[in-house]
């Protein structure tokens, strides 16, 4: 069966490019719950996305029709038995609801669809995609949870195996995996799909989740062997959720034909195990996340069917595990997405190397080591970062590997990770070769979404440097603090990035998971932590517990995807009344530290000479935050039709807002607060300061930055996002230009200029150099240089305005939106300006033009704006040329 959908697929997709060439329309990048071909979806009533590009200007879906069945060939007879949708007179392209015969759990599905355009003409089916359902329920599952504790005191990766015997292969075999720890699958030798450290993180005394695998490639007429090759990860001993037993499994694999499908195995007492070559080192607390120890001398790392028969094999245990929700993975796998080679080598001592990466990264290493001696241990170090002296700091990250003492010696990662540009190899006779270091980058295999370039090198520098961080923190279908100290999903550090990582990236599935995480760890009182997963205490304050309501308004915004705003607004309003609990007079206070949470801040690693500490700026934050929340939660309500919500909302936002202005403003020298640029720019950004007031407080701000500071950001984590979302929509662009244009400390070419290809935690580099600190300024390349910024969900309505600094005379930009990739090209010279706009079907761009000009040109054709006109271009779908002048 798996044969024969290969086959169809190319075929399909020869004819629809054959149609390509004579039509003018095209469908593509084809979408179930927002995934490219999801195996173990975690709904019976999926949604479907797909994405048109045309030759054509101006072409937008007036109807489309969806086919969906059990088979390939109904599809191909167009005869499908789950669901024919008809022509559907309607311009949805995203997230079109199923709503055809009623889906099983562990069924298969394909599907494609047809679109007619604006003049009612119908274009060909898109080639074919797949979906299946996964495990939902308790009772869908046979197989129970087993593992191979060693009570040796060691942190082993056991492999446990079954052999089992097939009567055809026609058909799909699909394995459906909910481990507790990482696990790799492996069918006759062959490891099963390109994911790596999976599954994604969950927090484990409340949910675990479930991978689904399509064996059908790899299975053998007859014989079969299958190895679950387990690591700890974060199912550590002594965290929420985990039994001291080592990694567990339970699986259960299925054979599907059509509606049917067949168990034939599950996990259970009848599995053998052992240890491996393997072994987990680290607490995985704060600065102890080790390595992994290779013993080269163990044949457990060769799982070709002879070796398996040859190897020594014992009963595995079974586990009881307490209950908690068991969910399909609805993000995302891990993968490699980068090759590195190292820039240098150099020995430093007697048997020790440094060896430089050229950059920071976030995965494997891969070292092929010169002729070593039997039980020769071979030390590899790795840091961020060099001291002032030179020398490696300590991270405590630590991989080893004894030799063999024969043949080809290689180590390489499994199930540990490192962030890293350093690594010192202690114990090694002969220097290493640079072509025989690999590290390979690892994150979550998201699509990259947005291009920016700028006739700046400084600029595309500054915007290349947080794009990479990005790539760096997201690993494990969340955005961690740093991957080499912590690992946490701090809310504060999501919340300072959200706007920029979701516009480079394609992260709607990892945003969802990231949010159900979040919703698993809410506290019964409706307290939130400042981490999700939540394993440990960690510190914060309202900014990272309120990430339930801003990210996923901001999800919202960038994905369309209004299901996310309904499932988790009941959890947001139960986060506002715990924070109604600690505001006894209408601002909010510090509230208590807990076993889960500590700390209260208002902003984070700001520069030296600010005080983040000081009172007044810490309750001034908070109570902005907690406006801002109260807005969001305005305009929820709206989208959910909750009007009576709203209101409640309105009335809270502006009472917040008055007691704010109140309590913190100085009407003498016009500033809140301290006076700070974060206790200034917040008011103004979260609405809290009057009209009539306005004009003196950004004086004060203006002031703050270029006098006070000499032009610098004096602010930190929480700060720099605020500052940017401020300076984008007040027009701000010299201002911010110039920040960005300083070398000294504080800045980012400060970091640069010091040899960061990531940014940093602090401002002057002390402790991580792979941090989600202050990457929030990546939003103002798209939405200010590049001038896309949507004021409808999904892009479906987007504002075209780029601010442009005089220094700057070109711009590229790009976002790949969920109609499709909007491209935005500008280039001036003089006082002209020359656009260049490709716009995706289904979306809408208003563009307005400064006051100053009276007609401009679209495509050669001269256009003439009214005297009493407003000066706005209104524009669909398709290619245009855009100039006039002046453009400022």
């Amino acid at each position: 069966m798996r044969s024969l959908l290969l086959v169809y697929l190319l075929i399909s997709l020869l004819a629809f490019k054959g149609c390509h060439d004579k039509e003018s329309l095209v469908i593509y990048d084809l979408r179930c719950e927002n995934l490219n071909n999801p195996l173990g979806i975690n709904t019976v009533t999926p949604h479907f996305s797909w994405k048109i590009k045309s030759d054509k200007n101006g072409t937008r879906q007036k109807a489309y029709q969806l086919m969906i069945a059990s088979d390939i060939s109904k599809l191909e007879k167009d005869n499908p038995d789950y669901w024919n949708s008809g022509k559907m007179n309607s311009s949805s392209s995203l997230l079109v609801p199923y709503q055809g015969e009623k889906l099983k759990p562990g069924s298969v599905g394909y599907w494609k669809v047809r679109v007619w355009d604006e003049s009612g003409k119908a274009y060909p089916w898109s080639p074919v995609s797949e979906f299946s359902i996964g495990l939902l329920e308790e009772e869908h599952w046979h197989a129970s949870y087993i593992g191979f504790p060693t009570n040796d005191g060691y942190d082993h990766c056991p492999q446990l195996r079954k052999s089992f015997n097939l009567e055809n292969t026609d058909e799909r075999l699909l394995l459906h995996v909910n481990s507790l720890g990482y696990h790799e699958v492996f069918l006759n030798g062959i490891k099963a799909g390109d994911g790596v450290l999976s599954p994604a993180v969950s927090q484990y005394d409340k949910r675990s989740l479930i991978i689904t695998y399509d064996l059908s490639s790899l299975a053998n007429k007859g014989h079969n062997d299958i190895v679950l090759w387990l690591g700890s990860g974060w199912y550590k001993s002594g965290l929420p959720g985990v039994l001291d037993e080592g990694p567990l499994v339970k699986a259960q694999l299925e054979q599907i034909r059509g509606k049917k499908r067949e168990i034939v195995l599950v996990t259970d007492l009848s599995w053998m195990g052992r240890k491996s070559n393997y072994i987990q080192t680290g607490s995985w607390r704060p600065r102890d996340f080790g390595g992994e120890v290779l013993n080269g001398a163990s044949a457990a790392g060769d799982l070709s069917p002879e070796a398996l028969d040859n190897g020594i094999w014992s009963p595995v245990k079974l586990v009881e595990v307490p209950r908690h929700e068991v969910s399909p993975q609805m993000v995302e796998l891990n993968r490699i997405t980068k090759t590195i080679t190292p820039v240098s080598i150099s020995k430093i001592s007697e048997k020790t190397y440094l060896v430089d990466m050229g950059t920071n990264l976030t995965g494997w290493i891969k070292i092929r080591f010169p002729e070593l001696y039997r039980h020769q241990e071979i030390v590899m170090e790795y840091a961020d970062h060099l001291d002032e002296s030179g020398k490696l700091v300590n991270q405590r990250q630590v991989d080893r590997y004894i030799a063999a003492g024969e043949g080809m010696e290689i180590f390489q990662n499994k199930f540990n990770y490192q962030g890293f540009r350093y690594m010192k190899i202690s114990n090694l006779d002969e220097m290493p070769s640079l072509d025989s270091i690999s590290a390979y980058l690892i994150e979550t295999g998201y699509q990259p979404a947005s291009s920016f370039e700028c006739s700046d090198p400084d600029m595309n520098s500054i915007h290349d440097m947080v794009h990479y961080t990005l790539r760096c923190l997201s690993l494990g279908g969340y955005l961690v603090d740093c991957p080499q100290i912590e690992r946490l999903g701090y809310g504060g550090d999501g919340n300072a990035s959200t706007l920029t990582a979701q516009t480079m990236f394609n992260m709607g599935p990892l945003y969802d998971h990231w949010l159900q995480t979040w919703a698993d760890c809410m506290r019964e009182d409706g307290s939130m932590p400042h981490t999700a997963p939540n394993p440990y205490p960690a510190g914060g304050g309202p900014y990272w517990c309120g990430f339930i309501i801003t990210a996923s308004w901001d999800t919202y915004m960038n994905y369309g995807n209004t299901a996310i705003l309904k499932k988790y607004y009941p959890y947001m309003q139960k986060w506002l009344e715990y924070v109604e609990q600690y505001s006894p007079d209408g601002l909010l206070e510090r509230w208590p530290d807990t076993d889960y949470r500590n700390w209260y801040l208002g902003d984070w690693a700001t520069p030296t000479g600010v005080d983040q500490t000081a009172e007044a700026s810490v309750d001034l934050v908070n109570n902005c935050f907690i406006a801002v929340c109260y807005d969001y939660m305005q305009k929820i309500a709206n989208v959910l039709n909750k009007e009576s919500d709203a209101g409640i909302y309105s009335k809270k936002s502006a009472n917040i807002k008055n007691l704010i202005h109140q309590t913190f403003y100085d009407d003498i020298s016009y500033i809140y607060g301290t006076g700070t640029q974060i206790d200034l720019t917040y008011p103004l950004l979260a609405g809290v300061v009057p009209e009539e007031f306005t004009t003196e407080v950004t004086k004060s701000l203006i002031n703050e930055i270029t006098n006070n500071h000499n032009g610098h950001f004096a602010t930190g984590l929480v700060g720099v996002p605020v500052f940017t979302e401020w300076a984008i929509k007040n027009h701000e662009v010299e201002l911010m230009y110039s920040m960005l244009k300083k070398k000294g400390y504080p800045g980012y070419l400060y970091m640069i200029e010091n040899g960061a290809t990531t940014t940093w935690e602090h401002w002057d580099g002390r402790r991580s150099r792979i941090h989600n600190c202050y990457n929030g300024i990546g939003s103002w390349f798209y939405q200010a240089l590049g001038g896309i910024r949507p004021f409808d969900p999904a892009y479906h309505k987007v504002l075209i305005q780029p601010q442009i600094p005089r220094e700057i005379t070109w711009a590229r930009t790009s976002i790949d939106t969920p109609f499709g990739t909007l491209t935005v090209n500008w280039e001036t010279e003089g006082n002209a300006l020359q656009m260049d706009l490709e716009v995706p079907a289904g979306m809408e761009i208003e563009m307005p033009l400064p006051a100053t000009v009276s007609q401009y040109r679209l495509n050669g054709e001269k256009f003439d704006i009214p005297g009493d006109g407003s000066p706005l271009i209104k524009i669909k779908s398709g290619r245009y040329n855009i100039s006039y002048s002046p453009y400022i």
